[in-house]
Order: C-alpha cells, then structure tokens, then sequence
C-alpha cells in the first residue's frame, strides 16, 4: 500500500472515531503530502536469501545502526521492522496522545501486581499501558520527543562496573555525532553539536505556564541551565526532537536521507519469529532469522551478524524464544537451550504519581476544546508554527530530594512540566493511561471546563526491579511483564519528596500570579489516609502509578565477571558467535533521564563497534 495512501486511511480511521476534528487532520494530511513522496522509505519487496547484517527492529536504535552499517558500500544490510511507516498523524507533535493504542503501538501491557507489593491500582484490571513503537522509528515515533542524555555519572558507573569504553568522555562523542542542535545557544558549546542527522531544538511554541515553571525553578534556588551539559540539576524549556514544528523521529532522521542506498533494503510488516543458530566447532552461531510478512514464513541468513534491536521487551522475548535465556524458564516453556544467560532479568523503568493536578484562574492552559480550531491548523500547515508543534511537556527539571547525593549533581528526581492535565484532552489521556471510570469521573471529569496544569513526579534510579518472561513459545504472544514497581520502600520515601518539591513550584511567586492551587480531591481508594499525608501519597502512588514508557536492562550489558549480563560491553550476547543486542536492553543501569537520546547514541556507538570488530572503514 503507498504510503501517503495508508496515511489517508489512518486519517479516516482516527476522523471517524471522533478523535481529531477532521479539517485538522485534512491540513495535515496535505502539509505531510507537500513533502516530495519519492522520499518515503520504500518497502523492499524481493528479499534476498542472505545479508551481511540483519537488524532486527527500526526504532531509536535499529534505524542508527541500520544507517551506519550501510555506510560501508560493500556491506549489504537488511532493517526488517514488524511496523509500517509514519503517518501524517504522527507528524503532528500534539496528537501524540492518538498514536498510542493505534496501529504503531504494540500495546502491551504489565502483568498484575501482586498483593503484598500493589500497583497500577487505578488502572482497569491493575494493569499499566506500556506503549511500544511498532512502526519505522519505534518509540520516537510514539514518545514526547524529548531530548535528555542523562546524567554523566550514570555512564562513569557503567564503566566502574566494568563495561570498558561505556564513560561519559567515551559516550560524549556519540552524542554529538547524531546531533543538529538548532538553538544558538546550545550548539556553539562543547556538549552540543551541529550537521548530524538528529535535529534538537525547542518546540516554536509554549504557553505562558513554561517561562513561570522556569522561574519558579529559580526561586527554588535551582538555576536554568542547560540540563545536558556540565550539570544535570536544574530548570529548562524542554529540548525536542522536532524538526520545522514536526515530529524528528529517528526514520525521519536517519533512514529518510540515505533511502537510496542500494546496500540498504528496509522491509516492513516484517516480525521476526527466531533466531536460527548453527553449530560450528560446538559454538552456535546466528546463522538466519525467521520472520513473518503478509502471512507467509519466511527466513534470511546473515553472513556476518545479527543485531537485535526490539527494545526492552522485544529483544528478550527473541532471545528466549529462540533458547538464550534462564534455562529453568525455557525448559519449563519447551523450548531448547542455547545457552543460559539472564535474560529477561533487570527491568528498569521510571516510575511516578501520575494526574498531580494544579488548578489555575487564567485560560493559558494547553486544552483540546481551546486549541481544535481551523487558524490553529492553518498556523500550523502555513508557519510551521502554533500549538500543534507542541508535544505537551513544555519544561524539564531535575532535582534533588533529601535522599539524593550530596554534591547535588545527580538529582534523584526529574520533572515533566505540562500546561494540561488529565481532563484538559476529552477522555483520551483516560484511555491511553487505562484509567477507571472510578478514578476518572471523580477526580479529572468535573475538571472538564477548568484550566489545570501538572507536574510528572518520575524517579530516576529505582532500586526495584522487575522482569519479562514468556507467556508461552509461540512468538505472536505477548510477554509477561512484571515492573516490580516499589518493590523496595526507599523508591515510595524519595518519591514522596519529590511530589513535596512539587507542591513547592505550585507555591512560588511564578505560579501564585495565576492563583496556582492543588486539586483536593482524594484519589478514590486513598480516602482513608489525612489528605496529602505521607500515607495518602504512597496510596495515589500505588494508584495513579504512573511511567512515560522507559523501560531498559533485560539484556544486561557487564564483563565476564558478571553473572548477571547477557552481552559484553561490545554488545556481543555471551556464548554464541554473530549476535549482538544494540536497544535500551543493554543498560546495567536505567539513565537519569529520557533514554531516547542514549538510545541512539547507543545506536552510533553499537554500529562503530562492529566496524570495528569487522575491521571496517567507509568507503
């Protein structure tokens, strides 16, 4: 199917339902087909029987390495992804809220909590959403585009811990190499980059609500710096992947410019089902993949390696499907052991209070009935310009409970700053995060006409952790996913603080010009604890248990001496030849921050060690 024509369906899918007014989507469907459609990425028909190279997924990794691997000419590199391309929806930065439970979204979900350590209580069924990209760029195309490295500790303890070349001077390079930062004032210094394929930059658009967070930052004694440079604690108008007010996903940034490649095929509707292993001197090796497309089986052979880059819950599940994994685990599922290693194990994820509302007296707040206009539109077809090339979260912080280090540069606590709210969308953020009727007509429906704004609460290093297991051997069924979320009850007391400092943004002089004050409703389920109490939080918590979808470490990257990794710090999975994992999996320990950016550093630094490896230079 073409793709502009596929895009036009999706349009009348979403039109139809009553999601997005339709001459909105109208003007985006025809600004997206302004752009010349021989740029699209074409879909490979005739797949050859071998490659050099098969990459397994084209999400914020795949689609980087894809790219780098196919610099060398006489490589042949096949990207096969189980997703379609973009659309003119997903383009659009606000509707980022549509794209989840769509067609470009797995869809998965965490497995219920248990009684002794509950979770996602507010949620149908105790169970998260946990949106995953299915589609070329993955989760790019799916998140809020925020751009956020982490903090240069993380990766100094990476190394610490034995993953050699993993520091934050190694890391630093890669960085940069993907990066076009098109903010004067970040780019002319030496933590940012201009000319890579990524483009960074604020959104052209913001309400009032983000220069007050900033100060408020200020008031709070943090400074407003550039949270990706020397220091990490402190205030700033969100960095975005965001190109000319639209999304910068990373097909658009990396697999868009370099489509006609002759050594790059890109197949799509393509989900790979095994890893083939051969025996060679008693070692296996990766020999071929098998995948399904347009319902027939199918299997391709690499001449050199596999790289597996599915994501955090993808890549494992490949891996123990095809016997890398727990060896009890895979012998309980019937499956043959490869080799037994950890798969699985390690899942790390940025949990928080979801739905801390504010409520405010003047109409500055981002509101779907407010915005669903025809000059709002064509503001953004025209100019590139307005509301519409905002994703939502206009102002990042991060800062330090009382439990966090005491240097104070590496904040235990990051903020997501909106101007809406739960209510500020119809029901829609209702039915992506999986809320109750309960929870969402008592708290956030009689909110419907107010103007309301919130901060996202998220810890940074969780001492829980949780896992991905197989729900059975057949690859079409999904996971089990157990986040473990407070698990230990140190992650509930900084999180506490975290939603005090909170309170405290609300409380400054910033936010008391527009009459800034908490929403009193008590989360139902919570009623019985002092409101806003110690115990009434880790209640909400345990209710509104809330994450923007980071989940990291179930292929966990360490040296031979540690039994817990999966892959060593070439990325190479431990006891077979020709397989490598290059995702978020391959995290020790969860970054500081939004893990898109680190991902795809992750991306450049993974492909330049197989040139590496492989003795390779560009040609």
């Amino acid at each position: 199917m073409p793709p502009l024509l596929s895009g036009a369906m999706a349009s009348a899918a979403w039109t139809s339902a009553g999601l997005i007014p339709i001459f909105i989507v109208t003007l985006a469907y025809l600004r997206y087909s302004m752009y010349d459609p021989e740029s699209r990425i074409m879909d490979v028909q005739e797949i050859q029987e071998e490659y050099d190279f098969i990459v397994v997924g084209a999400g914020s990794a795949g689609a980087v390495v894809a790219n780098r691997l196919s610099e060398i000419h006489n490589w042949t590199v096949l990207l096969l992804e189980a997703g379609g391309d973009e659309t003119e929806i997903s383009d659009v930065p606000s509707f980022v809220g549509y794209l989840q439970l769509s067609d470009m979204d797995w869809q998965y979900k965490t497995a219920p909590p248990s009684s002794e350590n509950p979770y996602c209580l507010g949620m149908v069924h105790d169970r998260c959403n946990w949106p995953r990209g299915k589609v070329l760029g993955g989760s790019s195309v799916l998140n809020a585009m925020i751009y956020v490295r982490g903090n240069s500790r993380d990766y100094d303890n990476w190394a610490k811990a034995g993953n050699v070349g993993w520091s934050y001077k190694d890391v630093l390079p890669y960085f940069l190499k993907s990066e076009d930062n098109r903010n004067p004032y970040l780019s002319r210094t030496k933590y940012h980059a201009r000319g890579g394929y990524l483009t960074v930059q604020e959104a052209p658009w913001r309400s009032p609500l983000a220069a007050a967070f900033v100060t408020a930052g200020e008031e709070l004694g943090y400074e407003n710096r550039d949270i990706n440079g020397r220091y990490q604690n402190g205030f700033m108008i969100a960095q975005t992947t965001s190109r000319r007010g639209s999304r910068c996903s990373t097909a658009k940034a990396f697999l868009r410019p370099i489509r006609l490649r002759s050594n790059l095929h890109v197949s799509m509707y393509s989900q790979v089902t095994k890893i083939v292993f051969e025996y060679s001197g008693g070692v296996p090796r990766a020999s071929a993949v098998q995948y399904l497309k347009n319902g027939k089986k199918n299997i391709v052979y690499a001449r050199k390696e596999i790289i597996l880059s599915a994501g955090a819950i993808g890549s494992p599940q490949l891996l123990m499907i095809s016997g890398i994994g727990p060896a009890d685990h895979l012998k309980e599922m019937g499956i043959k052991v490869v080799n037994d290693l950890k798969v699985g194990h390690n899942l790390q994820d940025h949990v928080g209070l979801g739905g801390l509302t504010f409520i405010i007296d003047e109409p500055v707040t981002f509101k779907k009935s407010r915005f669903s206009t025809a000059s709002v539109a064509l503001e953004y077809i025209m100019n590139e310009q307005g509301p519409l090339t905002s994703a939502g979260v206009e102002g990042l912080a991060f800062v330090n409970s009382k439990y966090a280090d005491p240097s104070g540069n590496f904040p235990d606590i990051q903020f997501h700053f909106a101007p809406s709210s739960v209510n500020s969308d119809g029901e829609q953020i209702r039915k992506i995060t999986g809320l109750r009727d309960a929870v969402y007509n008592i708290v956030y429906k009689p909110l419907i006409n107010a103007e309301t704004w919130t901060i996202l609460p998220l810890l940074l290093r969780p001492k829980s952790s949780g896992w991905v297991r197989l729900k059975s051997k057949n690859p079409m069924t999904y996971p089990i996913i157990e986040p473990n979320y407070f698990a230990y009850p140190e992650d509930v007391e900084v999180l506490i603080e975290g939603i005090r400092i909170a309170f405290n943004v609300s409380n400054t002089a910033a936010f008391r010009k527009f009459n800034s004050r908490p929403l009193m409703t008590p989360m139902p389920g919570c009623t019985k604890f002092e409101l806003f109490s110690d115990e009434y939080w880790e209640c909400a918590l345990r209710h509104f248990t809330f994450t923007i979808y980071h989940p990291a470490g179930t292929c966990k990257m360490g040296p031979e001496t540690d039994s817990d990794a999966v892959i060593d710090p070439r990325l190479r999975v431990y006891g077979v030849k020709g397989l490598r994992v290059i995702d978020a999996s391959m995290m020790p320990t969860i970054v500081s921050g939004n893990p898109n950016a680190p991902i795809i550093m992750i991306g450049e630094k993974g492909a330049d060690l197989i040139k590496e490896d492989w003795n390779a230079s560009e040609t």
